[in-house]
């Protein structure tokens, strides 16, 4: 792969990409309504040569114009990634012009696994029910499940924790308890995940989990604040359970969260596809197939995000399952979002197949 020593790095334009979800998203444990779509910054990065690629921003800063001039081989090898940390911003558009001017998908610079088709899971199934009575509160979420099941999801991630801000303690437990009863009763082939975003007691949640114990949980996803004895608690009472625990999305420190998947406690790790990043993921994964531990980049808020973490799927492997988000993003053509009986196809052209119009 030697092609892009010939680019040198002429360009990168930062814009503004709308995200529009197909409803309202709720609340979940912790934060309050998440609305219908945010608006994220994408950088398209162009060549000497006339390649160019694009992705969404990563991380909290702007990407430093010092770059421009560079050798592309300086800053990114398509073996392993971005090499200057100071490239790390524009860590998914690279991987994009990668791709395009090698004439490859993203996944397969990554690796040869080439699980084109990951499965992608339901992630927008939040709060939506906390100010309705029953049986309100349990039609809204399952008409939420109607609607993405009708637009190709067959696994579904609740949220839980409605007792942590928004109910009553036990009121909020109990309206978790059901809520899940009702999803397994509705979907019984379904996957079930379930993600309190830490508010949870450790206490309070495994009387949660007594009372779903029958609901085949595929996934328990940051019940609690890491704790090496709540973990521990958490799988003596999951006992010979195939029920994965999965971790690391809400600030992860990656060498604790390795230490409690070393010693058996965690089964995923979540770290975000944009704020840890793609090239992080690809030096991680060799260190979680060597634990036995699975990734599962967490990608919710944007549609993009979840191509962007099924190309993980399908070029590193090792991938439990990929997050879905319902919804488009305005300016991205072509439709970017197909599921086909949970599974997600992605887009077939290099890169990551995906082209922004109105440049």
């Amino acid at each position: 792969m030697t092609a892009i020593d010939d680019h040198r790095l002429a360009s990168l334009q930062v814009r503004q990409i709308a995200t529009r979800y197909p409803r309202l998203i709720g609340r979940n444990a912790r934060l309050a309504e998440h609305g219908t779509g945010p608006i994220t910054a994408a950088v398209t990065v162009r060549t000497d040569q006339g390649a160019h690629g694009w992705g969404l921003l990563c991380g909290a800063i702007e990407p430093s114009h010092e770059l421009i001039g560079r050798p592309l081989a300086d800053l990114f090898d398509p073996a392993s990634g971005v090499l200057l940390e100071a490239a790390l911003p524009l860590d998914l558009a690279l991987h994009d012009l990668a791709g395009q001017i090698l004439g490859l998908p993203v996944h397969a610079l990554l690796g040869p696994t080439s699980a084109e088709q990951p499965p992608c899971y339901d992630g927008a199934i939040y709060l939506d029910d906390v100010e309705a009575t029953e049986p309100a509160g349990l039609r809204t979420i399952l008409n939420n499940c109607a609607a993405d099941y009708a637009a190709g999801f067959r696994s579904f991630k609740l949220k839980i924790g409605r007792g942590h801000r928004w109910m009553d303690r036990d009121a909020g437990i109990r309206r978790d308890i059901a809520v899940t009863r009702a999803v397994r009763e509705a979907y019984p082939d379904a996957q079930l995940l379930i993600d309190a975003n830490d508010g949870y007691e450790p206490a309070d949640f495994l009387g949660y989990l007594d009372a779903v114990r029958d609901c085949d949980l595929f996934w328990i996803e940051e019940p609690f604040p890491e704790s090496q004895a709540a973990l521990t608690a958490l799988r003596d009472a999951l006992g010979p359970a195939a029920t994965l625990v999965a971790d690391g999305e809400t600030d992860p420190d990656l060498d604790r969260l390795l230490e409690l998947a070393a010693a058996g406690l965690l089964d995923v790790l979540l770290m975000d596809i944009v704020t840890f990043g793609l090239t992080a993921w690809r030096r991680l994964m060799p260190t979680l197939v060597e634990l036995g531990v699975a990734g599962s980049p967490h990608a919710w808020g944007v549609p993009l995000k979840t191509i962007y973490a099924g190309h993980v799927a399908a070029g590193l492997g090792n991938v439990a399952a990929v997050e879905g988000v319902p919804g488009v993003c305005v300016g991205v053509e072509p439709d970017h979002y197909r599921l086909r009986d949970g599974r997600l196809i992605l887009p077939t052209g290099p890169g990551f197949g995906l082209t922004l119009t109105d440049e």
